[in-house]
């Protein structure tokens, strides 16, 4: 038997223990990405790991990688100074 593909809204809410009105305002706002099915939101299995925060994107990782270069690029000579104290 497969395992389904996505999840419902009052599903990830309950993964995330918040309300579903909490999760509708998060899909809205494009927090969170889902499908729109009829009436209702279908959201992606393979996204809830994410939206827990246990998987980073590759996006998510270069725009970590850009602000940890911003911070030596302009802090660097103070960042030395600290770690030699």
């Amino acid at each position: 038997m497969n395992e389904n593909k996505y999840i419902t809204i009052p599903q990830l809410a309950e993964i995330l223990g918040i309300s579903r009105i909490a999760v509708y305002k998060k899909v809205k706002k494009g927090q969170i990405k889902a499908v729109k099915a009829g009436r209702n939101y279908a959201i992606a299995r393979k996204y809830v790991a994410n939206i827990l925060g246990k998987v980073l994107s590759d996006e998510d990782k270069k725009e970590i990688d850009g602000a940890v270069e911003k911070t030596i690029r302009e802090y660097g000579q103070v960042l030395k100074l600290l770690g030699s104290e």
